[in-house]
């Protein structure tokens, strides 16, 4: 009861807390740029990417709302994107302008880059938050990456056959991990299920409703958001 409760204010509060723009270098020396969303110093970083099309800016609810939780957030433009709640991916927008490949797997480099500049700031493990192919991606890096500590993966799929099958290449994989689809999605994902062996894992999908496609699910213009943020919420509280 106390969950739902803390739930239902954390969503009808007024988020206020300004996020700063801030840049770093991807591993190629592309300028990435994103959005943080500040908590305490010595609190653990969420970071944040995007699904196909869409920029930080799919996170402009989400950010300040787990700082709440107690988190750093830092929501990147990677490459591979275009624009979201009318914010407008800049890292991709500067890939194109200098001829750089925009593939989904070309932003691999600039989420692993994303993790580098993070750990460097309180030298504290990361969580990795992915919305659709960057869903994939962050389970993919978080396998055998030593600064991430778990992954929040919403609507995660196969989108780089048949050169990469994700789940062949994270078989094993042993760190907490929420996975989360809409409804129609649900069976599609839970194949994941397979392949994740961590003693700490979530598979959800709403019951009152279809629920959306990626982190478009924590939206309050999706009609079971509530039912994503108190599953995911319950998850998290792991990390803090």
């Amino acid at each position: 009861m106390k969950y739902i409760l803390f739930i239902n204010i954390l969503l009808l509060s007024v988020c206020v807390n300004a996020q700063t723009k801030i840049t770093f270098p991807s591993q190629d020396g592309l300028t990435i740029t994103a959005d943080f969303y500040e908590g305490e110093k010595e609190n653990p970083y969420i970071l944040l990417f995007h699904q196909a099309n869409s920029s930080k800016g799919e996170y402009k609810e989400i950010g300040n709302k787990l700082t709440k939780l107690g988190f750093n957030c830092l929501a990147v433009d990677l490459r591979s994107g275009k624009e979201s709640n009318y914010v407008a991916n800049e890292t991709a927008k500067l890939a194109s302008e200098k001829g750089l490949p925009q593939a989904y797997i070309d932003s691999k480099q600039d989420i692993e880059a994303a993790i580098d500049y993070a750990f460097a700031k309180n030298k504290k493990s990361v969580v990795l938050f992915g919305s659709s192919y960057s869903a994939s991606l962050s389970l993919l890096i978080a396998n055998k990456n030593d600064k991430v500590q778990g992954v929040v993966a919403f609507s995660p799929g196969e989108f780089f056959q048949p050169s990469l099958d994700i789940k062949q290449s994270i078989y094993g994989f042993n760190k907490p991990a929420f996975v989360a689809s809409s409804q129609r999605e649900y069976s599609y994902v839970f194949e994941f299920d397979s392949v994740i062996v961590s003693k700490s894992k979530t598979f959800f999908k709403p019951q009152n409703g279809q629920g959306e496609h990626g982190a478009k699910s924590l939206w309050k213009t999706c009609e079971t958001n509530r039912e994503y943020w108190l599953a995911l919420m319950l998850f998290l509280k792991q990390f803090n």
